[in-house]
């Protein structure tokens, strides 16, 4: 597939993936933004997950989301 190439090994195993994330986008853009979720997924598997309550309040904290203007949209939408 044009826009990707692998990286060897002294074995010629290969090793790892060098991805050109413009030049295959032109394929199935979907298709690329789902490998890229797996791959950030796999990498991140081992960290230490925090509650979704935890990363509101902070960024509550940090005034980068305002709940009270949330729940206003939320509510106008569903009128």
């Amino acid at each position: 597939m044009k826009g990707v190439s692998f990286v060897t090994d002294e074995t010629h195993n290969r090793r790892y993936a060098q991805i050109d994330l413009n030049g295959i986008a032109k394929y199935d853009r979907d298709a690329l933004e789902d490998l890229l979720d797996v791959i950030l997924a796999e990498a991140r598997k081992d960290e230490k997950s925090i509650p979704w309550e935890s990363v509101k309040a902070e960024l509550v904290k940090e005034g980068k989301i305002h709940l009270s203007n949330r729940s206003k949209a939320v509510s106008k939408k569903r009128a």
